[in-house]
């Protein structure tokens, strides 16, 4: 299913511009679905992570509060796992989809599938339907309220491609969609929606606001020119004290939601469960220290590394869960 603008072997060897240099993908992958991996942003793994973590930070910390591991918990790790590469790969194809005339038009993103001519929308269409339809198979093995939940976030996942158009703060609905896990994870194990898991999830919209407010300063100028919302171009030069504001929600949002689930967990759970939220604050202190809003490089390094900042919760609140 090559595209309408270039043959085969064009698609064999192009590269999205933005992609990990010698990713699977691109050395790897079977030519002919390389169009659409990139569509689905397999040359990319960082969106996959920033998707599932959340939804391990709700599981191991619901683990913390219950005191209970069971068998089927690794199941519901791992099934977040596969659903957040189907899920993250459907929403960035129909991300794609309704963005495609933008894209075009920003030398960052101009090289991407569609706007590049590699997949048609048809095909990008079927390709997102296949995704979602294998993510909900994966959604069934769960319990009922968590299968509700997770047919709930197809809401904000089907809005948040078209909110850059009408808002400056497009990283809240992206912050909503992507931080879902943690209420649906939570419900999973424990079979019920808790104040934790709503807090985890607040903490995570905040995380999001962070992280792609820097990701999303690459694009400033074309952004300006095209009329495409966000907030990097919102904070401007006052981005550094948003950040910061940013983190210190984030992070006192997770340290409540910790105090709440351990309480009756004893105090070295308590005590090590804290160290979840206190690692990621270090990490994106770090990464604020390191923001220049004028290295495009640099800027998508940070993004990046938040991979490791969002898997040191996970850390702590495992080793909490397992004492």
């Amino acid at each position: 299913m090559t595209g309408l603008n270039q043959t085969p072997d064009q698609t064999a060897t192009d590269s999205v511009a933005d992609a990990v240099a010698g990713n699977w993908v691109d050395t790897v992958a079977p030519a002919a679905t390389r169009p659409y991996l990139r569509l689905s942003r397999a040359d990319r793994p960082i969106g996959t992570w920033l998707l599932l973590l959340p939804c391990w930070w709700g599981l191991t910390l619901a683990i913390v509060q219950t005191d209970s591991f069971r068998a089927g918990d690794l199941w519901i790790g791992l099934g977040c796992a596969i659903g957040a590469f189907l899920m993250r790969g459907a929403g960035c194809t129909w991300n794609d989809i309704t963005d495609r005339h933008i894209d075009g038009s920003v030398a960052r993103t101009r090289s991407r599938p569609i706007p590049s001519g590699q997949v048609s929308v048809r095909g990008a269409v079927i390709w997102m339907v296949a995704q979602a339809l294998l993510a909900f198979c994966i959604l069934l093995t769960f319990n009922g309220a968590a299968i509700a939940l997770g047919i709930a976030a197809l809401l904000p996942v089907a809005v948040y491609p078209f909110a850059k158009r009408f808002t400056w703060w497009p990283q809240v609905f992206l912050g909503v969609a992507f931080n879902w896990g943690a209420l649906l994870a939570w419900t999973a194990h424990s079979g019920t929606l808790g104040s934790p898991a709503i807090l985890l999830y607040a903490s995570g919209i905040a995380w999001t606001l962070f992280y792609d407010t820097i990701y999303a300063h690459q694009d400033t100028e074309d952004d300006a020119l095209i009329g495409v919302k966000s907030t990097a171009r919102l904070f401007g030069e006052n981005t550094v004290p948003w950040l910061r504001r940013f983190l210190m929600i984030s992070v006192g949002l997770m340290g409540v939601a910790v105090l709440f689930a351990a309480k009756d967990a004893g105090l070295l759970a308590l005590v090590i469960g804290i160290g979840g939220p206190w690692a990621l604050g270090m990490h994106m202190m770090l990464q604020l220290a390191r923001f220049d809003a004028d290295d495009s490089d640099g800027l998508l390094r940070l993004f990046r590394s938040n991979r490791n900042a969002g898997l040191l919760p996970v850390l702590f609140f495992a080793v909490a869960a397992f004492l």
